[in-house]
């Protein structure tokens, strides 16, 4: 079936970060695709972490459905030591040089999950780098899949319980990976021909003036914008990141961050709506 945009209508029907199972995510990319129109999504943005396995089968079955789907991925990337997420959009998925610098991305990810799984056994947990291998199955492998792993072994009784006291920030599975740089991703998306967005802001527990600092400091590197609604993120945040995003004339992004479903603040398509649609992203990809 197919699509033909029409901005002024599309804008409040957009989602342009979401996961699959190539990923973190739960559903497979034409699982994704469906649930997404069923919720009247009309333009999709895969944007599965350090990885666009996925692309193929998400664009294949789009034909299925009054969606357009936007190739997508969301690099990991540090600035200064701080991790950053940055969406890409609109980019050649076939582009060898962004193909690359994924495979690099996925030998951090796989040396990471080897550290992790060691640092976990040394705290008297089971060897759970197998178990997380197979729940990631073809996709990326991170934290999450060992925090099911710890569920599954009865370590613990929620993924959730498995972040507080093994796998978030400061604990002994939050390893450290000397991930590329700002603007190595920002170029790498720029040269497969797309668009490079800072992923949700405020959700790297910053304060104002840090945020104000990262976004000022991903425009310096070549960024083209930033998401501005997600779930999560509230009426005053959202106002002084359009005002941060206008001063350096980056563009505006917003999706739900969708990773699995019984999440119903992070359902696909759900999140803050009235974007300003002359700054919108999908200006300059549609």
């Amino acid at each position: 079936m197919s699509y033909k945009p029409n901005l002024a209508e599309d804008f409040a029907f957009s989602d342009l970060h979401c996961h699959s199972y190539c990923s973190d995510g739960e559903l497979s990319p034409r699982e994704l695709v469906a649930r997404a129109a069923d919720k009247g999504v009309r333009i999709l943005a895969l944007t599965d972490h350090d990885t666009v396995d996925g692309v193929a089968e998400a664009r294949a079955a789009s034909d299925d459905y009054a969606l357009k789907l936007i190739p997508g991925v969301e690099l990991t990337a540090l600035w200064g030591k701080r991790v950053v997420h940055i969406v890409g959009l609109g980019f050649d998925p076939d582009n060898p040089g962004l193909q690359v610098y994924l495979q690099d991305l996925k030998k951090l990810r796989d040396q990471r999950a080897e550290l992790i799984a060691a640092r976990l056994v040394k705290k008297g947990c089971p060897d759970l780098l197998e178990k997380a291998k197979a729940l990631a199955g073809e996709g990326q492998i991170g934290r999450p899949h060992f925090a099911q792993a710890m569920v599954a072994a009865r370590v613990v009784d929620s993924p959730a319980k498995a972040f507080s006291l093994y796998l978030g920030a400061g604990k002994p599975g939050d390893i450290k990976v000397d991930w590329p740089d700002m603007v190595a991703a920002i170029t790498c998306l720029h040269q497969a021909g797309g668009c490079a967005v800072l992923a949700h802001p405020t959700k790297y527990k910053l304060t104002f003036t840090k945020i104000r600092e990262m976004i000022a400091a991903f425009a310096e590197s070549g960024g083209d914008g930033i998401e501005a609604r997600y779930p999560g993120v509230d009426p005053g945040q959202t106002r002084q990141i359009e005002i941060a995003a206008q001063r350096h004339g980056l563009l505006l992004s917003a999706g739900s961050d969708f990773h699995c479903t019984g999440f119903s603040w992070s359902e696909l398509g759900k999140y803050p709506k009235a974007p300003d649609s002359e700054m919108h992203i999908l200006n300059q990809l549609l």
